[in-house]
């Protein structure tokens, strides 16, 4: 069987292709390209989508491959609703806010509801049974080919409105859910964070990356610090209203306090401790602009993301012995489950761990 190579979706920074197992030799040049990462899910290689890369990719595989086409997700094609259906929409969406949704949640659950009601628009919701709900959702994977994401985001609004709007009782519609994924945080070595966060020359972006790492911060709570969040004699970061409404403490760093200082100096926030160019927050787009500037010019981890930094924080805590119930409150999980993911991220190596072999005496 012959190498696979499937075209990149339109603006994909991944090409992915199959290399069938008695390729050894091939797998392994592939394996060794710079930003190659293989996806177990899928059972596919993917390198990046660059001339370079490209270049490379042919020279490994040679003329012996065949092409073809990606499988894409088609868009779900939003209705117009009628009188009624804005109605229900609207009383979802009345009932969302009044619960204190985030506004991106109450966003989502609309766009999803709005799909749903544009499939029972033949019938009033009430009467619409599981089993409806249940082959509407099998017709758009069918179709559509939605990820289990968007599936689970389906169901959690059809059931908003069903709990919450129409008062049924949460287990009067039943719906089955996408197998959960088990999947691992993407995790960035030590060199790999310092390079990134040393990475910008403009103060205010080196200062904002370094404090989502230095902390653990979700890049939400990054953009809505108060300069008065900084508790800089005490050591500590005051965050506000974080996932879950909660307020929470996490480790102000020592090494940060000087770098904090020389950015106060300079620019002065008055409210926002990172503030835009015309004043209020600063915006989360440019932050993920400026961390994807960062990786392309270090030549990181292609796929990590803002959030990155976050996972990274974590493990690299777990590999300084941080107590666990500590880091729990730093990171604000309300469960041990949540933060006991990252003691499978840890790295594994025979210069941290001694195997009980190494202790064999022949």
């Amino acid at each position: 069987m012959n190498i696979t190579v499937y075209n990149p979706l339109p603006k994909s920074k991944r090409i992915k292709l199959y290399i069938p197992y008695h390729n050894f030799a091939i797998r392994k040049k592939v394996k060794a390209l710079n930003g190659s990462f293989w996806h177990e899910d899928q059972k596919l290689w993917s390198v990046l989508n660059t001339i370079k890369h490209r270049a490379e990719l042919i020279k490994i595989i040679g003329n012996d491959y065949n092409i073809a086409e990606a499988p894409m997700t088609k868009v779900v094609a939003k209705p117009i609703l009628n009188e009624p259906e804005h109605e229900a929409l609207l009383a979802l969406e009345k009932v969302l806010i009044l619960k204190r949704y985030s506004d991106s949640t109450v966003r989502s659950y609309k766009n999803m509801f709005c799909v749903f009601l544009g499939a029972f628009s033949y019938k009033p919701l009430l009467h619409v049974t599981t089993e409806d709900i249940q082959d509407f959702i099998h017709n758009l994977i069918s179709t559509n080919n939605i990820s289990a994401s968007y599936q689970n985001q389906l169901i959690n609004a059809i059931k908003a409105y069903y709990e919450h709007v129409l008062g049924q009782e949460r287990t009067f519609y039943k719906i089955n859910r996408p197998k959960k994924e088990i999947s691992l945080p993407n995790v960035l070595s030590k060199s790999e964070v310092n390079n990134i966060i040393n990475a910008p020359n403009n103060l205010k972006h080196k200062t904002i990356l370094t404090l989502i790492y230095s902390a653990g911060l979700r890049i939400s709570e990054a953009v809505n610090l108060r300069v008065v969040d900084i508790h800089s004699k005490e050591g500590f970061i005051f965050i506000k209203s974080s996932k879950g409404k909660r307020d929470r403490k996490t480790i102000l760093a020592k090494s940060l306090l000087p770098l904090l200082r020389k950015y106060y100096k300079k620019y002065r926030p008055s409210y926002w401790l990172f503030e835009g160019q015309t004043g209020g927050k600063y915006s989360v787009t440019s932050i993920r602009s400026v961390f994807r500037k960062a990786v392309e010019i270090t030549g990181s981890n292609p796929w990590a993301t803002v959030h990155t930094l976050r996972h990274s924080f974590a493990t690299h805590c777990i590999e300084n012995n941080v107590n666990m119930r500590h880091l729990q409150i730093m990171l604000g999980h309300s469960s041990s489950k949540t933060t006991e993911v990252y003691t499978r991220t840890v790295d594994i190596n025979n210069k941290k761990i001694t195997s009980p072999l190494d202790t064999f005496k022949n």
